[in-house]
């Protein structure tokens, strides 16, 4: 009885730890069923979204930057097919063996394979890395021809920044290179992290980035667990950058740049009325190609220690004495402040004396009697030592301002230097030392404290061609198809009386015998140039040297040499263009730079690129214009 006691007592505890077991196992299975209800159904849509962005890879795409056109639609920055060489690790046993193969197609310098190599063991096998771009069209079809025995090694086509008129506008347009740390600061645009992205490091393609980068598109590409592409599911190529179309004329800018090939030099052609550069050439240039693709360290060296300074933009950064395409400005403030007539002569004898100090004109035995107008048209220094001593130098100064000089005058163009224009009070703050009646005499010829930019003399030249209008210089003339608004040139407020004097002077200088740039006259029979013809000092002459005979500039080290400017401006009936011309260390200014600026003014003058009437109509086209339907003009003799 006991016995059945027991048993009966296991089979009740056996019984309640079942119950209490399947219990368990009930409310497990109930909360099992309860998540897989809550993870299937009520949240089957954020996991379905989940795990398809695990098989679904969105990735940006760069947009095709926007062309920069010139006037007619002439592309001067344009994208072109990129013959590139990709390698994929995971698809070769031995990374090196294949690039040996390829380099008995193509040159793989030791830098690039040590690239590639460093790559290799940092990146997933898949990842393609890139061995060799920009190739020509026969060495890519060569290297598909061997694809076969190039295991790894995968041929495509991409996009590349392409400047097909090269050095002759290197400075204006600017070139693209690899973005830095430095851009990324304050910038969000995810396209910049993109490898091999480029942006404007210079020129227009720096002033306008933002304008020419466009908007990113995406590929949505399907890949496996380990990352790696399966196939393209969809693709947005995104929108193009917007097209930049400039006030240059390409075919001046060409001729222009040919013409002062081989010297250091500036040359800038602008529109007397509404300010349009029309040309705006620095030579040397350098080619920007090869600061997309990359340079080397033998080409970087070759541009930094070149003598002539190709990096450098002379026309904007460029700051020389002016020399005697100063004196239009003082004679204007001659006449402004009224201590000399226009037809009141001065006596030449060939010095000024001051004190101890000689001040000599250019003609050793002088020139006579000279007014206004046979000083302007002679380039005499001693009439304009005169006027200066009665001026003094901040009426100069006042003056020179009023024409541009000493001022950054580009309305869209970055890397403007603002030259020198001296006064007292300038030379008490920056020295500490009182003016000078002698830096005065120095200043009346555009030298001494004086600096001036190519830009700023074309200006100049400008605003007396216009009359007196405050004109500035700018260049981008739509972008995106919307056209900017043109700067409002204002009255300067000079006597048209002055002016016409002045113009008067500067047409002896190139159209009447005796004149310093007459040799430089243009072989138009219905066109004529006025101009102003200067020559900078580098080097103080001494006393002893001038005894002995000043050396003439072939019998100097170039860098001591004299620099050679012209400015000028034509139709003189009817101005239209403005010129300024400087040829670095060319010697006399109607030696090396009128002659120059003869050529170069025939050129625009038969070409006539502002003339409205001879653009045509194209459907469909871009900014609507295309070039002339008659380009005619070719190199004038003459000149040298």
């Amino acid at each position: 009885m006991a016995l059945d006691n027991r048993d009966e007592e296991k089979q009740k505890l056996f019984t309640r730890r079942a119950a209490v077991i399947g219990g368990g196992q009930l409310a497990l299975f109930t909360v099992l069923a309860g998540r897989m209800y809550y993870l299937q159904v009520i949240e089957s849509q954020e996991y379905e979204i989940l795990a398809e962005e695990n098989r679904v890879n969105v990735r940006l795409l760069p947009p095709l930057r926007g062309e920069i056109v010139d006037r007619f639609g002439e592309k001067l920055a344009s994208n072109r097919q990129n013959f590139r060489v990709v390698l994929i690790p995971e698809q070769t046993d031995d990374v090196e063996a294949t690039l040996e193969k390829l380099s008995e197609i193509i040159d793989i310098s030791e830098r690039t394979r040590k690239r590639v190599l460093r790559e290799v063991r940092q990146k997933r096998g898949f990842v393609p890395l890139t061995v060799a771009e920009n190739l020509e069209w026969e060495t890519f079809a060569e290297i598909n021809i061997h694809t076969p025995d190039l295991p790894g090694l995968t041929p495509e086509v991409g996009d590349t920044r392409h400047y097909p008129y090269g050095e002759d506008l290197a400075h204006v347009v600017g070139y693209v290179a690899a973005v830095t740390d430095r851009d990324l600061e304050g910038e969000d645009d995810p396209l910049l992290q993109l490898p091999g992205f480029r942006v404007g490091r210079s020129g227009v393609e720096r002033m306008l980035e933002k304008e020419l980068r466009g908007r990113a598109g995406n590929s949505r590409v399907e890949v496996n667990a380990y990352g790696r592409v399966i196939r393209e599911l969809a693709k947005n190529p995104g929108t193009p950058g917007d097209e930049v179309v400039l006030t240059l004329d390409m075919d001046i800018q060409r001729y222009a740049t040919e013409r002062v090939r081989g010297e250091s030099a500036s040359i800038v052609v602008m529109d007397v009325v509404t300010g349009e550069l029309v040309s705006i050439v620095s030579a040397p240039g350098f080619d920007p190609n090869l600061f997309n693709i990359g340079l080397s360290q033998a080409e970087w060296e070759g541009l930094t220690n070149n003598e002539l300074n190709p990096l450098v933009n002379k026309t904007l950064a460029g700051q020389y004495p002016p020399g005697s395409t100063f004196k239009m400005v003082v004679a204007l403030a001659a006449l402004d402040a009224g201590v000399i007539a226009p037809n009141r002569t001065i006596f030449c004898s060939g010095k000024v004396s001051l004190g101890s100090h000689d001040f000599h004109c250019w003609k050793r035995g002088g020139h006579g009697p000279m007014d206004m107008v046979d000083a302007i048209k002679h380039s005499c220094n001693v009439y304009f030592y005169e006027i200066g001593k009665r001026l003094g130098i901040d009426k100069i100064e006042k003056m020179a301002r009023r024409f541009g000089l000493g001022d950054q005058l580009a309305v869209d163009m970055a890397g403007e230097k603002a030259g020198n224009i001296p006064s007292a009070g300038w030379k008490r703050a920056t020295t500490g030392v009182p003016w000078q009646q002698g830096e005065t005499l120095n200043a009346s010829i555009g030298q001494g404290y004086v600096l001036t930019t190519p830009l700023q003399l074309a200006t100049m030249a400008a605003r007396i061609a216009n009359g007196g209008t405050a004109v500035r210089p700018w260049l981008v003339r739509s972008v995106g198809g919307q056209l900017r608004e043109m700067p409002q040139a204002v009255p300067m407020g000079i006597p048209p009386a002055h002016i016409s004097i002045i113009q008067r002077g500067m047409n002896e200088v190139v159209n009447v015998p005796g004149g310093t740039a007459f040799r430089s006259r243009l072989p138009l029979e219905n066109a004529a140039m006025a101009g102003k013809t200067g020559t900078a000092l580098v080097r103080r002459i001494s006393r002893e040297e001038r005894a002995r005979g000043v050396l003439k500039n072939d019998e100097l080290p170039w860098k001591f040499r004299d620099h050679a400017l012209f400015v000028g401006y034509g139709p003189v009936e009817n101005p239209r263009y403005a010129i300024s011309v400087i040829v670095d260390h060319g010697g006399g200014g109607s030696a090396a730079a009128a002659p120059v600026a003869k050529d170069v003014m025939t050129r625009v003058l038969t070409r006539d690129p502002m003339n409205m009437a001879a653009y045509e109509q194209v459907p469909g086209g871009g900014n609507g214009l295309s070039r002339r339907a008659a380009l005619t003009g070719g190199r004038s003799g003459g000149g040298g």
